[in-house]
C-alpha cells in the first residue's frame, strides 16, 4: 500500500493525524533497519535502543520527504532511520577506547606493510609485524571486526553527511558520487576473497557463518577477510 491519501493529506494541509497514521504505518522500517545493525552492535547496545534511535529518523524522514521527487519512501526512510542511528551512537561514543586503540593500530600496520612489501598483506605478516602469534592477531582481527563496519559506517555518514543535509545541492551530488566511485573502485581492486565476502555480506546481507559455509571457511577466517577489507574501504574514504 502507498498511503496515497495520507501523504497528500500531511504534505498539502499538514494534517497531524495524517501524519502520525504515516509514522504508525511504516514504523516497521525502524524495526528492519535495527535488526540489520544490531547485528554489528549486538552486546553492546540494547535492541529498544536502536529502535528508539532510528523512530526519530522515520519522523524526519516523514517530514522531509517529497512526493513529487519519484523516490520510493521506504528507500529514503531507510538511509534516513540508518542515519539516525549511527548519529545517535556516536554522540554517545559507546565504543571503547581500548577496541579503538586496536583498530587504529591494525590499520597504520597494514598500511605500513603494504607500502614496504608491495603485495597483498597476510595475518602472518601482521603478526610479526607485532611480535604476536598468529592466533592472537585473529583474535584481534575479530575484536575489530564490528568496529571497523561501525566505523565505516560513520565515516561514510559524515562523508555524504546523508543525515544532516536536508537539501541537495551540486556540491553535495558531486560528493556522493564521488564517494561512491571510489568506494566501487576500491571493491573492484581487491582480493577475489575480499571481494566475496564484501558483496555477500552487504548485498545479500548473509552472516558470517553462512558466508563460511559457501567459501568452505570458518567463522574467525571470514571476519578476518572483512576486516582486512574494510580497513581498505576507510583507507580509501579518508583520502576524500
Amino acid at each position: 500500500m502507498t498511503y496515497e491519501h495520507l501523504w497528500k493529506k500531511y504534505k498539502n494541509e499538514k494534517n497531524v493525524t495524517a501524519k502520525k497514521k504515516l509514522i504508525e504505518n511504516y514504523v516497521h522500517l525502524v524495526k528492519i533497519v535495527a535488526g540489520r545493525l544490531y547485528n554489528y552492535y549486538g552486546g553492546n547496545v540494547e535492541f529498544d535502543d536502536l529502535q528508539g534511535y532510528g523512530v526519530f529518523g522515520l519522523i524526519d524522514a516523514v517530514e522531509k520527504f517529497e512526493i513529487n521527487r519519484g523516490i520510493k519512501f521506504e528507500t529514503y526512510a531507510q538511509i534516513r532511520i540508518r542515519g539516525a542511528i549511527i548519529d545517535s551512537l556516536r554522540k554517545i561514543d559507546w565504543i571503547p577506547r581500548s577496541l579503538r586503540k586496536k583498530s587504529k593500530e591494525i590499520e597504520q600496520i597494514v598500511g605500513k606493510l603494504e607500502n614496504k612489501l608491495d603485495r597483498e598483506i597476510t595475518v602472518n605478516d601482521i603478526s610479526k609485524e607485532l611480535d604476536m602469534s598468529q592466533r592472537e592477531v585473529e583474535s584481534i582481527l575479530a575484536q575489530v571486526s564490528t568496529f571497523n563496519v561501525i566505523s565505516l559506517d560513520e565515516l561514510i555518514y559524515s562523508k555524504g553527511d546523508y543525515y544532516g543535509r536536508d537539501e541537495e545541492t551540486p556540491e553535495s551530488v558531486y560528493q556522493e558520487q564521488e564517494i561512491y566511485d571510489l568506494l566501487r573502485e576500491t571493491i573492484d581492486s581487491l582480493p577475489e576473497n575480499e571481494k566475496l565476502v564484501i558483496s555477500m555480506y552487504y548485498f545479500d546481507e548473509l552472516n558470517y557463518k553462512e558466508i563460511g559455509q559457501v567459501l568452505d571457511l570458518s567463522e574467525s577466517r571470514i571476519s578476518q577477510i572483512h576486516s582486512k577489507a574494510i580497513i581498505k574501504l576507510k583507507k580509501t574514504l579518508n583520502s576524500i
